[in-house]
């Protein structure tokens, strides 16, 4: 981790004031999409300075969370707009940082490879071995939200959500993309009557 004020502070944030229904939307996921984004940042060759602004907007593209699920990434970037600056960061760095950030709304439309590296932090779980664990996390959060109404709501709700997702980086395509299609595989199984 970033051994930084503007990190210490937002993990601060996040870990005394979300909401205790936000099992998905966590520290545990902040920190979680930081430590994806920094691999895939040295395997995608990025630099020093690139990989600092996108480590810094993986820590702070959920804090909108803090106010509001829906258009919580607009929320993130005012956030950052009103915190980075008090640590130093450019109006340049800002709004690099908050471009990144945007690039996580759904559905995904990422254009630079900051914008690419950070969406595949996001959902990076969609193809590991903790799947179902991690996706059960956002079962009960959209449950609690009253989102979905059931076990096979959210079912195909992922169904449909893995079918449409990709991967951006080739990093992450290499590393996810088998085992996303297994765990795709594993929930159509569980829809067939």
């Amino acid at each position: 981790m970033l051994q930084l004020p503007e990190s210490e502070f937002i993990l601060k944030k996040l870990t005394d004031e979300l909401a205790p229904h936000l099992h998905y939307h966590s520290v545990a996921h902040t920190i979680d999409v930081f430590k994806t984004a920094e691999y895939l940042a040295e395997k995608e060759n990025i630099d020093v300075a690139d990989t600092k602004l996108l480590l810094i907007a993986a820590l702070y593209h959920d804090s909108g969370y803090l106010h509001q699920s829906v258009g919580h990434e607009s929320v993130s970037c005012k956030i950052a707009s009103d915190v980075l600056p008090t640590f130093g960061y450019n109006p340049d760095e800002v709004e690099k940082i908050k471009t990144i950030i945007k690039a996580t709304q759904l559905p995904q439309n990422p254009g630079s490879k900051l914008e690419k590296i950070i969406c595949d932090a996001d959902l990076d779980y969609l193809g590991r071995d903790d799947f179902f664990e991690t996706g059960y996390k956002l079962y009960l959060e959209m449950l609690a939200e009253g989102r979905i109404a059931n076990e096979e709501d959210w079912n195909r709700l992922q169904v449909d959500f893995l079918r449409q997702h990709r991967y951006f980086t080739t990093t992450a395509q290499q590393l996810r993309n088998k085992k996303k299609d297994q765990n795709l595989t594993i929930l159509l199984s569980k829809l067939l009557p």
